[in-house]
């Protein structure tokens, strides 16, 4: 898929819905939120299509949009790369499980700079994004690029314009690897950026970068692969320059104990490890413990994702998303046993 297709997407993406169905059906299904598992959920559901007539109707307008909506019961499920805490889950009678595994990066359009010519440091990027290096021959990133040639060019700084989870995985690594960075803009789905311009949700940022010289923007990885953007490396915990990609993605991960996490928070950014990629998240489905009469709607959720861990996982690897491995499949799956429950208080799953 080239730039202009996820452009003239974006218009359907980002606005409201994306639909798979010419008819509503009993067995539709709603659900709403982050821009970072688009281009997975719209393969599955294209492919969900096809295998069972049932359609899922997604809107990718950001985490903090998709919490809003499920919270406000107007969707079946929301969707977010913040994972809610327990406490919160708790108190909206919510829970939550992850969908899918993937990576931030950091995409810039630099002339004669492709995809993985440009090194950049946690501190580095963190400073770059406190307005603190504004050009990008500045020397903290020359001497991160010997050799490369660097542009005297001013760095235009893109960033979400909504409330976005890819926003708070970013600027949780950010605030992890600054101080000066986590007591100024800090961590969150939205911050005040003290430079720059906005793009709503990841297909915006994209859009904004492609088009703007001299950028920099922090998008999933499927929206640079997809689109043949010039993805920079990033120095890991380890002291490592890793590129972007699903065993980087994956390796971060290694180190994670779901089973005895509450809520399945799990946090892997600047992860230990040589081959870890410093930007990486789990995405997550969050839905009401309480379904309305029968649950039948929260049935065909869980249907759909449970097709999904179980067939879509090859769709999700040629994106470069990590599925989800068998153990926390069936960890996820007894989370549905256990807390969805219909109008008499019998599990749906």
């Amino acid at each position: 898929m080239r730039l202009n297709t996820i452009i003239k997407t974006m218009a359907v993406a980002v606005c409201g819905t994306l639909a798979f169905s010419v008819a509503a059906q009993a067995a539709d299904i709603t659900g709403a939120g982050s821009s970072f598992v688009y281009p997975a959920f719209s393969k599955w559901a294209e492919a969900y299509k096809a295998a069972t007539g049932n359609s899922l109707n997604y809107q990718s307008i950001g985490s903090g949009g998709g919490i809003k909506q499920i919270k406000a019961k107007t969707v079946d499920f929301g969707a977010s790369d913040m994972p809610l805490p327990v406490t919160e889950l708790e108190a909206d009678g919510l829970m939550q499980f992850p969908s899918i595994v993937g990576g931030v990066v950091t995409v810039v359009n630099l002339d004669g700079v492709g995809e993985g010519r440009l090194k950049l440091s946690g501190p580095v990027l963190a400073d770059i994004y406190d307005a603190k290096i504004t050009k990008w021959n500045d020397q903290a990133i020359a001497a991160l690029n010997p050799g490369v040639k660097l542009p005297a060019d001013d760095i235009t700084v893109v960033y979400r314009a909504d409330a976005s989870g890819t926003s708070f995985v970013f600027t949780s690594y950010l605030s992890k690897v600054s101080p000066s960075f986590k007591t100024g803009v800090g961590a969150g789905t939205s911050v005040k950026w003290p430079t720059g311009i906005g793009g709503k949700g990841n297909e915006g940022v994209a859009a904004n970068v492609a088009k703007i010289k001299g950028s920099i923007g922090y998008v999933e990885y499927a929206y640079a692969h997809e689109n043949k953007m010039a993805y920079t490396l990033i120095k890991n915990a380890d002291g490592v320059y890793v590129t972007p990609k699903e065993s980087t993605f994956e390796a971060a991960t290694a180190a994670a104990d779901w089973a005895k996490t509450p809520g399945f928070v799990v946090d892997f950014t600047n992860a230990a490890g040589k081959n870890s990629w410093p930007i990486t998240s789990a995405s997550f489905i969050i839905m009401h413990k309480a379904q309305e009469a029968n649950g039948a709607k929260g049935k065909e959720v869980l249907k759909f994702f449970d097709w999904a861990y179980k067939k879509g996982a090859s769709d999700a690897s040629k994106l470069d998303y990590v599925p989800l491995p068998a153990p926390v499949v069936k960890l996820v799956e007894d989370s549905w046993k256990a807390n969805l429950k219909d109008s008499s208080g019998k599990a749906i799953w």
